[in-house]
């Protein structure tokens, strides 16, 4: 029988490929779903206004020697199995007194028997156990406790106040206590500020809703003075102005209008978009008290 060549060699190796594929995907959906030996675990916690979470693999102690054996002594371990443990904060906070930013790090110990290394690193995808120190964010280091016995490793927010919260990491017979902390005080300041500052806003809008939309003139000059009231600046000065403009009352418009070029000016958004049309009005309004 001659050899199989060219076209038809070439078909039969992409249909033998093919059969493969068809197989090995069979075989993948027909595989049972069983229990990992390191199962996903998830831990959140709200301290104050800050949110945490550690996403981490949690293997299981089934007999073994656990601390100097399977985690050895001095050298990096991604605290959990399989990939990297990732510790997120949504606001800065410190880690055992270390200023740390708002984000994802990797969390990664380095276990001794007197004490570990605790480590935030930028890289929350190190292969293994390998990762670069230079990434590092906060190092401490960190006197682990004796606990009861823990069969399978587990993260867990202990101790939690407005102000603070303490990471647990507790597997075997050994608790890490992790001390954090958050600014939930000044948070809660600036939080309080920026409302406040914005508290002019809401009769701003209405007012402007009722002038641009023809609505009750009289009704909008009351919301206005309110938001000025408030906190007086070149927006509200101006809806003001021509509120009154409206109102047939040219004189009290033009020392509204002009209030409103005292406070604008040198406002980037004022002097792009809005100046021309306040100058504008000024001279209509002066015109008219000819």
């Amino acid at each position: 029988m001659p050899p199989i060549t060219g076209p038809r060699r070439l078909l039969l190796s992409l249909c033998s490929f093919a059969l493969a594929a068809s197989a090995a995907s069979a075989l993948a959906q027909s595989a049972p779903e069983l229990p990992q030996a390191s199962p996903k675990a998830k831990v959140e916690q709200r301290v104050g206004l800050t949110d945490f979470s550690v996403d981490y693999s949690s293997p299981a102690v089934k007999g073994r020697k656990i601390w100097g054996d399977l985690v050895p002594y001095d050298k990096p371990w991604r605290a959990g199995a399989n990939a990297s443990t990732k510790l997120t904060a949504s606001r800065a906070f410190t880690f055992a007194g270390k200023p740390v930013p708002a984000g994802s790090y990797g969390l990664y110990a380095v276990p001794g028997k007197a004490s570990w290394v605790v480590a935030l690193s930028s890289d929350t995808n190190a292969p293994g156990n390998d990762y670069d120190p230079a990434k590092d964010v906060a190092r401490v280091t960190i006197k682990p406790q004796a606990i009861g016995a823990r069969e399978r490793l587990t993260f867990l927010f202990s101790d939690t106040t407005d102000h603070g919260s303490r990471l647990d990491l507790e597997w075997e017979k050994v608790r890490l206590a992790i001390p954090i902390a958050v600014d939930t005080k000044g948070q809660a300041l600036a939080n309080i500020e920026k409302a406040t500052d914005d508290s002019w806003r809401p009769h701003y809008s209405a007012a402007r809703y009722l002038l641009e939309s023809s609505g009750d003139l009289a009704k909008a000059l009351t919301y206005v003075d309110q938001s000025i009231a408030i906190k007086p600046n070149w927006s509200n000065h101006w809806v003001r102005a021509q509120i009154l403009g409206k109102q047939g009352r040219a004189q009290d418009a033009i020392a509204t209008a002009e209030k409103t070029v005292q406070l604008g000016t040198g406002d980037r958004i004022f002097d792009s978009f809005y100046k021309a049309d306040v100058t504008k009005s000024l001279a209509s309004w002066k015109q008219q008290k000819r």
